[in-house]
């Protein structure tokens, strides 16, 4: 799917291309919504004018593939702060130390939302989040992001082919909320990587969880922004990389 942004300019509206992903189909207004927020290209939904899909379906099986965003005349975007996402894939993440900067930059204002969970309910969320898995069990082929609250429920979940996109679906679909992520904690259904640690905190989130391992720079980014971060996480085990403290 291409994301394009339509830019306010004293001729008009220009229109640019700024990302192409390998998507599932589905939720792609929430995708679109959800990057954009993780890049900084928007603070909140009142950054955005208008959303809709461009151009004509795809002939084969009649979906649209590109989404145009236009942003609200305040909104000033420098397409500069998006050269890093050219560094980025699904597989991998973001390499190298320079990206921890580039983090730090765009973080929005304001402390983490408090949050604390029992071991006992930890273990339960890998069970439910594949409980809730739809699409899995129709592709077996699908990464999961969900958020779940202090007892370990699964609140919401959204899926696609890359784990970057089944959470920036998550974080778009939460955006119009006052406080989209108090009280909740976000799960991962694969490892958690540097760039998924990165949108997370974008949501001010306190609590990651995966149910696969993280690499060393998402832990030393969660740990540089005192985010509790859980690694293979299963019905019985689970390891604590960063802030143990919120697992009561």
């Amino acid at each position: 799917m291409e994301i394009r942004l339509g830019l306010a300019t004293g001729e008009g509206t220009n229109e640019q291309s700024i990302s192409v992903t390998m998507r599932t189909p589905g939720d792609d207004f929430d995708l679109a919504i959800g990057f954009l927020y993780t890049e900084g290209v928007i603070r909140n939904p009142a950054d955005i004018a208008r959303i809709e899909y461009a151009g004509p379906p795809s002939p084969d099986k009649g979906l649209y593939n590109v989404v145009k965003v236009t942003l609200a005349d305040k909104v000033r975007f420098d397409a500069a702060r998006l050269v890093r996402h050219f560094f980025t894939s699904s597989s991998c993440g973001i390499c190298g130390k320079a990206s921890l900067n580039a983090v730090r930059i765009q973080l929005p204002e304001g402390k983490r939302e408090d949050f604390e969970i029992a071991a006992v309910d930890l273990h339960r969320l890998p069970e439910a989040l594949r409980a809730s898995q739809t699409e899995f069990d129709r592709t077996g082929g699908l990464h999961a992001s969900g958020c779940f609250d202090a007892n370990g429920r699964i609140r919401r979940l959204r899926e696609d082919v890359g784990r970057h996109n089944a959470l920036d679906k998550l974080i778009g679909s939460y955006l119009g909320e006052p406080r989209p992520f108090a009280g909740l904690g976000i799960l991962l259904s694969g490892r958690a990587s540097f760039e998924l640690i990165q949108k997370a905190a974008m949501t001010r989130a306190a609590f990651v969880a995966a149910v696969g391992p993280p690499s060393s720079l998402a832990v030393e980014l969660a740990e540089e922004l005192g985010i509790t971060l859980v690694g293979f996480l299963k019905a019985h085990t689970f390891n604590v990389y960063v802030a143990p403290q919120r697992i009561v």
